[in-house]
């Protein structure tokens, strides 16, 4: 049996590592490079629970624990590691509450921690594009190919509803299956299929090198502007000496090219000055990526994993907005089995049904 798989991001490398392990042919397609979108500049945040009471938890749960057991299983550093992850305030400096100690003592004064929200058992992280480029060639060696090409359609057989191929650059790449994992430009596929509509929510983020400054500590901040503004600062320290900071998710148009994704400046500089008011770290010098990058979200919230309405042969697995590091282990394990087997075992996808938006 062959596969191709439309897209090189987190999904798509681990849709093919889990295919060939199966021993089927596994192609995958990609525009520009692996992880070159979100899957390579996204947090890389993985929580174990907190999706508890939402369609999302049981996937949620069995992703946790296979990124720890393919930490063991998969060669190459990834930065997989357990991380203490906290809430917190950050106040401006005219607020009185601006004086309160930092209680983690590489954070400013104002930046006030408050509550546990996850533990070592808990809450991991895991370099994104280290990750995703792992299980690249892990499936590589077992066989999966990686052919650079523009997917421009899917190619049918007589009956006009089973799937036949991929037509790319001009070209047809003959398979019985086809999975759609383009992230949020699996908007195309709505063209040639019935792919239920994916939209982007851009997001801006900068990466420093921290060293040995920053511990393994995950920070969710509320972070109170002198306008009365209150934004969400995300703070991911990682096991290569770096920190990512981001904040401002929107919706903004997505580029046809995901290579012509580049961060606005002034959203840069505002995010620099948040991370400079965090911590005395957060140096202009030590800046070593400024950045932005578009997550898939649908119109319900929820991802589409599954066969694609009304064909044969044409599945989908994108949309899972900011948890796609998170669940793609899981999200590739049971497209695999609903594939190869007809059925998914070990996740139940019925909640992430495309068919549910038609």
């Amino acid at each position: 049996m062959r596969v191709v798989i439309c897209g090189a991001g987190v999904i798509g490398a681990c849709t093919a590592y889990f295919l060939s392990r199966r021993g089927i042919d596994a192609i995958v397609v990609e525009l520009t490079e692996v992880a070159a979108a979100a899957s390579g500049k996204a947090g890389g945040f993985l929580a174990l629970d907190w999706c508890a009471g939402t369609p999302l938890d049981a996937l949620a749960r069995r992703s946790f624990h296979l990124h720890a057991a393919l930490s063991d299983q998969i060669a190459g550093d990834w930065g997989y590691r357990r991380m203490t992850t906290y809430s917190g305030f950050v106040f401006p400096r005219g607020d009185a509450r601006h004086r309160v100690p930092a209680k983690l003592n590489w954070l400013s004064e104002g930046v006030v921690i408050g509550d546990l929200l996850g533990t070592t058992e808990t809450t991991a992280v895991a370099h994104p594009r280290r990750f995703t480029s792992a299980m690249m060639n892990a499936a590589q060696a077992y066989g999966a190919e990686l052919r650079r090409g523009q997917v421009t359609g899917i190619a049918w057989r007589a009956d006009g509803s089973t799937v036949r191929g991929v037509e790319v650059d001009g070209g047809l790449i003959e398979a019985e299956a086809v999975v759609i994992a383009m992230g949020p430009w699996s908007r195309l596929a709505s063209e040639w299929t019935a792919v239920p509509a994916v939209f982007g929510q851009r997001s801006p983020s900068l990466v420093y090198d921290t060293g040995t400054d920053v511990p393994a500590d995950a920070l969710f901040l509320e972070y109170y502007e002198e306008s009365g503004a209150v934004i969400t600062v995300e703070v991911f320290p990682r096991a290569d000496s770096s920190t990512l900071v981001t904040a401002f998710s929107d919706a903004r148009p997505l580029p046809t090219d995901p290579a012509a994704v580049i961060p606005d400046v002034i959203e840069i500089e505002r995010l620099q000055a948040i991370s400079e008011r965090l911590s005395p770290i957060f140096r202009v010098d030590r800046i070593i990526a400024r950045q932005a990058c578009f997550r898939p979200v649908t119109q319900d919230g929820l991802p589409l994993i599954g066969k694609v309405p009304q064909t044969e042969g044409a599945y989908v697995a994108t949309g899972h907005s900011v948890w796609g590091i998170l669940n793609a282990p899981a999200t590739a394990e049971a497209l695999t089995e609903l594939i190869a087997d007809g059925v998914a075992s070990s996740t139940d996808l019925t909640p992430f049904d495309p068919s549910r938006l038609q």
